[in-house]
């Protein structure tokens, strides 16, 4: 029987559309050359959408639900409030849909620029899972005496065990089947109570997989250490505020935000995971043509390896490590052909069978869907 997937399509706003649309046109090879079919449904969330309708993420919670994964492209507009769209929409799936484990690799692909002088290829090669329910994006916040020089702010950092337990036991198992390390990083020396609970439960997990090295450092050393000596890590296991800062520093030592791509994985399978470029809407260049749309096809290679397609995924991957290695610039009018013509090139590369898999002989984005069973 041919394999069949339905995925969720939200393009969004700014860059959003012309990069999902190079995915879809990668994907449309992958399944002529890897024998699997996709049944596509796209939603018009965003700004547009929102300003027209006022409805966010609730109003299409259902739907999205029957969905096998979901392929998201940016959101943001200045015409919404900041904190809109990202609490009202993608904060919002997070959250019911329990898309626990953030997952982003840091990984120079050979041919690929970094400002790290000296830094090659096989020296940065890890990966980054960041809480994604908890911390300080769902702690509530307080201000009295706002707007006057009495203005005092309260920020909540909200942090349970079970919501750690399940991310550190998936960074373990992630970590099993790589070089078996796995970094804590956190503040304990000053959020002590969160600091003590998160070293609470990685010692108490790690007792299950005893093959694991394990390791800690401060985020600040992290900041230090991650673009000097990217080598020292495979599995980084971190809390949602330090995980959304460290993994945007990642992606500057990889090549930029433009070729850094990332997952929002629900890890129990009650509802779709989704899959996404890390960088912004950018709507100062939308329509021009200049947005790389190497991290939302990495995105899609990333969700074909979460939905058991792995042999597509790795192409995806090569080709478009193949593609990224022959540009003069890796973003804006220097790249040297515009967003569509990139897409193109990629999906050529891979409907003819041509993608060079050597250049990632061991992608993770292939072996995602691959992890050990937890114990």
């Amino acid at each position: 029987m041919t394999r069949s997937h339905t995925i969720a399509i939200l393009p969004g706003d700014g860059i959003g559309p012309e990069v999902v649309s190079c995915a879809l046109e990668v994907l449309d090879a992958a399944e002529t050359r890897y024998g699997f079919t996709t049944t596509r449904r796209e939603y018009a969330a965003g700004a547009n959408h929102y300003l027209e309708t006022g409805e966010l993420f609730a109003e299409v919670q259902d739907q999205l639900r029957d969905a096998d994964a979901i392929l998201f492209g940016s959101m943001g507009d200045p015409r919404v409030t900041p904190g809109i769209l990202e609490r009202g929409f993608i904060l919002e799936m997070r959250q019911r849909f329990q898309q626990a484990a953030n997952v982003r690799p840091v990984r120079l692909y050979p041919g690929v620029p970094t400002p790290i002088a000296g830094l090659t290829p096989e020296r940065c090669e890890l990966v980054i899972v960041r809480e994604n329910t908890e911390g300080a994006y769902v702690g509530q916040g307080s201000t009295v005496h706002a707007g006057t020089p009495n203005a005092v702010a309260m920020q909540e950092s909200l942090n349970t065990r079970a919501g750690i337990e399940r991310v550190v036991d998936f960074s373990f198992r992630l970590a099993l089947g790589r070089r078996k390390k796995l970094t804590l990083c956190h503040k304990t020396n000053i959020l002590v109570a969160a600091g003590q609970l998160w070293q609470e439960v990685v010692a108490d997990v790690a007792q299950r997989y005893p093959e694991v090295e394990t390791d800690y450092v401060h985020v600040d050393a992290m900041c230090f250490h991650l673009p000097l000596t990217p080598e020292r890590f495979d599995v980084v296991v971190t809390d949602n505020l330090f995980g959304d800062i460290i993994t945007d520093l990642g992606a500057v030592i990889q090549g930029g935000l433009g070729v850094a791509t990332s997952a929002n994985l629900n890890l129990d399978g009650s509802a779709p995971s989704m899959f996404e470029a890390i960088h912004g809407s950018a709507p100062d260049i939308a329509g021009k043509g200049w947005a790389n749309p190497s991290g939302a096809i990495l995105s899609l290679a990333l969700m074909l390896g979460h939905l058991g397609e792995g042999e597509a995924a790795q192409a995806i991957e090569a080709a478009t490590v193949e593609v990224l290695g022959s540009l003069p610039a890796l973003a804006g009018a220097d790249m040297g052909a515009t967003t569509a013509e990139l897409g193109t090139r990629i999906a050529d590369i891979v409907r003819e069978g041509r993608a060079n898999t050597d250049l990632v002989p061991d992608s993770l984005l292939a072996t995602l869907a691959a992890l050990p069973a937890s114990r």
